[in-house]
């Protein structure tokens, strides 16, 4: 399918992207994603959809360095963006330099630095992987997270400050 002619007419939506030994995580940042086509094979992933300011029309081709797993791969489509995690080829199972065929700089790929692990970080967990299933469970428990009933307690930290002069 060659979708590159089509590509170039359309603005493509910014896009981050994440590895680890074993899969690739891309977030297609478009908000009110709407009629999204989505085609992953086992060399690229062609994304269009309405969405963003305007409700316009977004469109990308990605043709990746090495091979993915089409399916084992999946993704998740929110109200802020379209969320991959794609499943590296059995032998593409490494830190890959870059995430595209192409070498040059393309404007909308940015890395995600919450998500990156670089392969010599002896501290990260390789076993750490992206989970799908979790961060969307975890999105959805987000709701009232870190708060907590201090009651009366006034905050312990205005305890005992000098007066100011």
């Amino acid at each position: 399918m060659d979708t590159s002619s089509n590509a170039t007419h359309l603005t493509p939506p910014p896009v981050l992207w994440a590895q680890r030994k074993d899969s690739i995580s891309l977030t297609v940042q478009l908000e009110n994603i709407s009629n999204p086509k989505i085609t992953l094979e086992k060399n690229s992933l062609y994304f269009h959809g309405k969405g963003g300011t305007g409700n316009t029309d977004h469109e990308v081709l990605m043709e990746f360095y090495k091979e993915i797993n089409p399916d084992s791969s999946k993704y998740h489509i929110t109200g802020r963006n379209a969320t991959f995690v794609l499943a590296k080829k059995e032998g593409s199972r490494e830190y890959w330099p870059r995430l595209l065929k192409d070498p040059k700089k393309v404007h909308n790929l940015k890395t995600d630095f919450e998500k990156w692990r670089d392969e010599d970080d002896s501290d990260a967990d390789d076993n750490e992987d992206f989970n799908l299933d979790e961060m969307m469970q975890s999105m959805g428990g987000l709701q009232g997270a870190g708060a907590s009933d201090l009651g009366e307690n006034e905050d312990s930290d205005d305890e005992d400050l000098p007066d100011l002069q």
